[in-house]
């Protein structure tokens, strides 16, 4: 038989028998012309690619979960999933034979090699399936994966498409679901698939001897794959849950490919939410356009841009001016995290020629809804499914004056007067006052003094953790600072006028606004330094519903008559409460997503400790949401702190730079994983950032067994 005969009775044949038949002895000395894909392959009717209801489109192939192993029709609805997929190689393999009929004769004799052993896979499956009380064609499957190939135009298309992609992604999938059937006590498939991985070792080989016979030489292997790859491919569709290095190395990839695979990520059929990093939001609302970050800001930024990973998933992207380095992603994959796509941006925006401009969204995420990420992400609003899509109306005065200090003064002014009176919450003395001339500020000022108040802060209505605030400790106040304040309010920005308080305990709390409503995400613990930059955070057990014990017993410590027993849960309470009134007005002025906010525990005049529950309400991401994300990656009852060290506090520790304090907590306080059957982080301290590329500020999560 020619193997141009043999490659159309299993291409159009409409019967497993025609399909899977062994062709005895195969010649090659009638290759013929060059055929073009036909839409679908020759199948029985049983197993014609199913369309779901409505016929919108075809099932996208994903793989099946390992849960419920143990009952024989899950296992037989695995197996039939498997058996499709080799059935549907067996297929572009013929597709491949008829294709290229010019192809090297060595090549087409391993491809035809390559073809008789997905034959065989997919008996060994449909053998296993019956024992499992499943038939070949009563469930529905996908034609995913030739949709994908079947538009080859290359041998090189073919090598990079099945056997450097889906057949390498095999080594991981045989394993995974080798280890889940032996653990649902089904030996013989788990036997079967180990089988199967040994001879996909060959069949990536294969691949690879003539990726690397045809690839640019200019490029090495890992470059000339991923540029190969046309969206919707990609690399990320060449791996499972777990990259099995050995299998790999066995086949003849490198150890550059191998790790730069490890660390790739891109949606592989969810439309991805796109993440952004733009902490400067304020300055850019309180300056206008015109605003340009100093040079300390600007690299707070850079060094910081790779944050948003931490609240994406494994199919986002985020947006970065520069790719983190395989070496840091790779640290971070074996830590536990999921690492997402990450998208360049030229000159500060989205690549116009870039895969993004391709692709459906899911939704967009940037750390703070204003005008530089709407003029950043705009033209991505049309990629984004109608009921995901944001309004991106005019960034309009409502919405400004949200992220002002004056905002969070009024509401917590109106919303105490909606509460009882206790011994433990603050009253509206120690709430600011929003002045706009300097007559109005200097009687503000007196006025607290007045109360016996001697310090004061007066605050710009916008600015960025402890900047463009004034500090009047002395007597009188200074012929600087009545500058800056004069200044400010000539500039028309207005200023809060408050008493400078006794701090005892600082805390946030985050809260999520979704299209549902406002909810509690949890609470942590804040540090500050003495201008009230922050330092770090931390989150302990039960952080969803109580903050830090070290702010319960700051609240509890004061002489105060019927603090609640319940401390911790009184006060989530009151949050709860308090969100009821801000819900409907975050609703009004349109804001949706992430929402923080700052608050104290405080000593007045007469040694009372007291709550401060609204200091500044930030309608963005904080730190401390970063913070509440990254414990998904740490052991329940540990506790996790996020960090931001800075080059001059790791110089004054003894380290020349951050990639030498990296090494020193690599081997001082290492990081550790335990549990099943997924480990967590249990001990240690992870960098979140990278120390290689870091100029001014370096993130860090470290990780303990107490309270923070």
């Amino acid at each position: 038989m020619e193997i141009r005969e043999f490659a159309e009775q299993v291409l159009y044949g409409r019967t497993l028998a025609e399909k899977l038949a062994e062709p005895g002895e195969v010649t090659d000395l009638r290759p013929g012309l060059a055929m073009a894909a036909p839409e679908m392959p020759g199948r029985p009717a049983e197993l014609l690619f199913k369309r779901v209801i409505g016929g919108a489109k075809e099932p996208a192939g994903l793989f099946p979960g390992t849960r419920h192993l143990d009952r024989g029709d899950e296992r037989g609805r695995v197996l039939h999933f498997f058996a499709n997929h080799e059935l549907l190689a067996v297929e572009l393999m013929a597709l491949a034979l008829l294709r290229f009929p010019e192809a090297p004769a060595a090549f087409r004799r391993g491809l035809l090699k390559t073809l008789r052993d997905e034959q065989e896979h997919t008996r060994w499956y449909m053998d296993r399936m019956r024992a499992c009380g499943v038939q070949f064609g009563e469930l529905p499957v996908s034609g995913h994966l030739w949709r994908l190939l079947a538009g080859m135009e290359t041998p090189l298309d073919y090598v990079s498409g099945l056997p450097l992609t889906f057949e390498q992604a095999n080594l991981d999938f045989s394993r995974e679901y080798g280890r889940a059937f032996a653990a649902a006590g089904d030996a013989e498939t788990a036997t079967l698939l180990e089988r199967i991985h040994r001879d996909e070792i060959g069949h990536v080989a294969y691949g690879l001897k003539w990726f690397r016979r045809w690839k640019d030489p200019a490029l090495d292997d890992w470059q000339a794959y991923e540029r190969q790859l046309q969206f919707p491919l990609s690399p990320s569709r060449a791996k499972g849950g777990v990259v099995q290095v050995e299998g790999r190395i066995a086949a003849g990839l490198d150890d550059r490919f191998i790790a730069e695979l490890t660390v790739y990520g891109r949606s592989r059929g969810r439309a991805p939410t796109v993440h952004c990093f733009n902490p400067l939001a304020e300055a850019g609302i309180a300056f206008g356009p015109g605003y340009q970050p100093s040079e300390i800001q600007q690299t707070l930024v850079e060094d910081l841009s790779i944050l948003p990973l931490y609240r994406a998933v494994r199919d986002d992207v985020v947006l970065v001016p520069h790719k983190p380095s395989t070496p840091f992603l790779t640290g971070l994959v074996q830590a536990g995290f999921a690492v997402p796509e990450f998208e360049e941006l030229v000159g500060g925006k989205i690549d116009p020629r870039g895969v993004l401009t391709e692709r459906a969204l899911g939704g967009l995420n940037p750390w703070a809804w204003s005008p530089d990420s709407i003029a950043l992400m705009g033209p991505l609003v049309e990629k984004v499914a109608v009921s995901r899509r944001p309004e991106l109306r005019p960034f309009d005065a409502a919405r400004a004056a949200l992220y002002g200090k004056p905002w969070s003064a009024d509401f917590l002014r109106r919303w105490l007067g909606t509460v009882e009176p206790e011994g433990w919450l603050c009253d509206a003395s120690v709430v600011g006052t929003t002045v706009t001339t300097p007559a109005e500020a200097w009687a503000a000022i007196g006025a607290i003094r007045a109360r016996g108040q001697h310090r004061v802060g007066v605050k710009a209505e916008l600015g960025l953790a402890g900047n463009n605030v004034v500090r009047l400790w002395e007597p009188e106040v200074l012929p600087a600072q009545r500058r800056w304040i004069e200044g400010q309010l000539a500039a028309g920005r207005r200023l809060v006028v408050e008493p400078w308080l006794e701090r005892l305990g600082d805390f946030s709390v985050q809260f999520e606004m979704g299209r549902e409503g406002l909810r509690v995400v949890g609470y942590t613990g804040l540090q500050n330094d003495l201008r009230g930059q922050f330092q770090s955070n931390w989150a302990e057990a039960r952080f969803e519903r109580r903050p830090p014990s070290a702010v319960l017993r700051a609240l509890g410590s004061g002489a105060v008559e019927k603090v609640p027993r319940d401390l911790g849960g009184r006060l989530h309470g009151l949050y709860l409460e308090l969100a009821t009134m801000l819900e409907p007005e975050l609703r009004a002025i349109g804001h949706e997503g992430p929402l923080g906010i700052d608050a104290f525990v405080h000593r007045d005049a007469a040694g009372i400790a007291r709550l401060k529950p609204v200091v500044e309400i930030n309608p963005r991401h904080t730190m401390g949401r970063i913070l509440l994300e990254l414990m998904r990656a740490i052991a329940p009852g540990r506790t996790g702190r996020f960090r931001l060290r800075s080059l001059k506090e790791v110089r004054g520790e003894g380290h020349a730079d951050f990639p030498a304090y990296a090494r020193h907590v690599s081997l001082v306080t290492p990081w550790k994983r335990e549990g099943e059957p997924v480990p967590r982080l249990v001990s240690g301290t992870v960098c979140l950032s990278d120390p290689a590329t870091a100029k001014g500020w370096l993130a860090v999560l470290e990780v303990g067994d107490g309270p923070g």
